[in-house]
């Protein structure tokens, strides 16, 4: 069993930083404004909506991998998302892997790139990424999963050790 953590790129701690500014400054903002909104039933709406949003968003962070004998795991905030490894026909390194993509469902950069995308090069995947500089494509049967290790080439040579 071997663990990869899930370091965060640039494009991720700017998304994440920004909607967390605007979160807290919503908050503050709008209890100042409150006499001025109107209809007044929509003052607590302005003023939490960005903060439930970051809150809504913070479960799916991915913080790590883990290959074992079976799996590879993607352990998120409260819990694991398990990959059986029976199916997987093949598995690369490819920087910006998902660049390009369109995001048909999911989270694009608060806290994680995470969800059904979609790209000319990979067709329909699934994405659980930190950081898009580093990513690892793996091919199954029947899906596409792109997720990124901190070390993508000692993943991909960990699983096709492990073969």
């Amino acid at each position: 069993m071997k663990i990869y953590q899930a370091p965060w790129g640039k494009p991720l701690k700017i998304v994440s930083g920004s909607l967390i500014v605007l979160a807290v400054a919503s908050l503050i903002a709008v209890s100042f404004m409150r006499p001025f909104i109107s209809p007044a039933f929509l003052a607590p709406f302005a003023q939490f909506l960005l903060p439930v949003i970051v809150l809504a968003c913070l479960p799916f962070i991915v913080r790590s991998y883990t290959i074992t004998d079976d799996a590879i795991l993607i352990h998120r905030l409260f819990w694991t998302t398990r990959l059986d490894r029976r199916g997987l026909k093949s598995l690369e390194a490819v920087a910006n892997a998902m660049k390009g993509s369109l995001r048909t469902c999911g989270n694009g950069g608060a806290f994680s790139f995470t969800g059904w995308y979609w790209s000319k090069s990979l067709g329909f995947y699934r994405a659980f990424v930190t950081d898009l500089n580093r990513t690892v494509v793996l091919r199954f049967e029947r899906r596409t999963v792109v997720i990124s290790p901190h070390d993508p080439e000692d993943f991909v040579q960990q699983l096709n050790r492990d073969e």
